[in-house]
């Protein structure tokens, strides 16, 4: 599922997020990096239609994300904590996104055994309400449940961060699978250079609200992007 950003523009106080023209094509794996206050979350808040665009706009395929609601059908996302329901357990949270999407019970449990090692035996089956967990199991919670449900769009908000270095790999080869089982386009915002270069098939530098570079990954990109940051430091 292509989108597609035209002539858009957010602006908070100061700062304006300013995006002419994004397309980010079918089956992409798409990382969006930047430093604190770029705007990445701004922009994916966006195609989430959880704030208005002051001009412009974002489509979902052919969907305008902020006149038509058919794109949540198909789509998963995860940015902060806001997302969850912290007075349920995981299991019950589980279900209750599965219930949006008409989810059997046998569909659940199929699709939640393949987060095994991402969960490590501490997520499922601990008589734990959300609020109750670490921060990385929460962040976990919510990346399992905008997976689990196969989406062919899925956004995620620096879904390596609170995560220890197992865990960032086994969330890179479920990203992965996904897109190669679904051609899901993934769309990821992060500040963790390594496993973007790593998962990502192309990457854009968003810099005070504009993007300043676009391109295709390839065996320079990780050095590009450092010094770029080096730079900007």
């Amino acid at each position: 599922m292509k989108l597609k950003a035209e002539n858009l523009k957010k602006r908070y106080g100061n700062f304006e997020l300013d995006i002419p023209y994004l397309k980010i094509e079918d089956g992409e794996i798409f990382g969006l990096v930047g430093n604190n206050g770029a705007g990445k979350t701004t922009f994916l808040r966006l195609c989430l239609d959880l704030i208005q665009a002051n001009q412009g706009k974002i489509s979902s395929g052919d969907i305008d994300v902020a006149k038509n609601e058919a794109w949540k059908k198909y789509t998963g996302s995860y940015l902060d904590e806001g997302f969850l329901i912290d007075f349920l357990t995981p299991e019950e949270y589980f279900d209750f996104v599965a219930s949006l999407h008409r989810m059997s019970t046998e569909q659940i449990e199929n699709s939640l055994s393949r987060f095994d090692n991402f969960f490590n035996g501490k997520i499922l089956g601990q008589q734990k309400y959300i609020r109750e967990m670490s921060t990385g199991n929460k962040q976990k919670t919510g990346i399992a449940a905008a997976i689990f449900i196969d989406p062919q769009v899925l956004i995620l908000d620096e879904p390596f961060a609170n995560l220890d270095p197992t865990s960032r790999k086994v969330l890179n080869n479920l990203l992965s699978n996904l897109n190669k089982k679904n051609n899901t386009t993934i769309i990821i915002s992060s500040h963790d250079l390594d496993n973007v270069v790593e998962i990502c098939i192309r990457v854009a530098i968003l810099e005070n609200g504009k993007i300043v570079k676009d391109r295709p990954v390839s065996d320079k990109t990780y050095n590009e992007l450092q010094e770029y940051f080096k730079v900007e430091k």
